[in-house]
């Protein structure tokens, strides 16, 4: 599970849960600020290196995301205003973009460079979240602090 809170200025804010079962686990996860957007021309992109394991025979996993927007849509809030916002993800760590998730949807058919755990050995990290502040929806935000949820469920393939 993951936690965020946005704002324009921003932060997203990452809380990770206990899995399931040890079959798969992500850890890494941390605060993702955006801080002051004074460009809003361009879209405003952050990035994590996080730690995903899959102890399958494949080393296979899925992953799905969800937001506290209607029907999971991945959507910030400041009051009675919001702001939309893409997840995207990458089975490499140190990347800046990814493929596009859907709310509610899993991506399937990824893969783990994970050795351990937490990569603690092998690979420092595994995998990257990335979350895109458009500057379309950004020109047309009303200042202020937005907050949402954000919540990432993996599931061993």
């Amino acid at each position: 599970m993951l936690a965020h809170a946005f704002g324009v200025p921003g932060m997203l804010g990452c809380t990770p849960a206990l899995a399931a079962s040890n079959k798969v686990r992500i850890t890494q996860l941390s605060d993702v600020a955006f801080g002051s957007i004074t460009n809003l021309s361009v879209d405003a992109i952050r990035s994590e290196s996080v730690c995903l394991f899959a102890d399958t025979s494949t080393n296979g996993y899925n992953i799905t995301a969800s937001g506290n927007g209607s029907a999971g849509a991945f959507e910030l809030s400041s009051g009675l205003q919001s702001l939309p916002y893409e997840v995207q993800w990458s089975g490499s760590s140190g990347q800046s973009s990814g493929v596009q998730l859907a709310p509610n949807t899993p991506l399937t058919g990824q893969f783990s460079s994970a050795t351990q755990q937490t990569c603690a050995s092998g690979p420092a990290t595994s995998a990257s979240l990335v979350l895109v502040l458009r500057s379309l929806a950004l020109s047309s935000a009303t200042a202020g602090t937005y907050n949402g949820t954000l919540t990432l469920v993996v599931g061993p393939e």
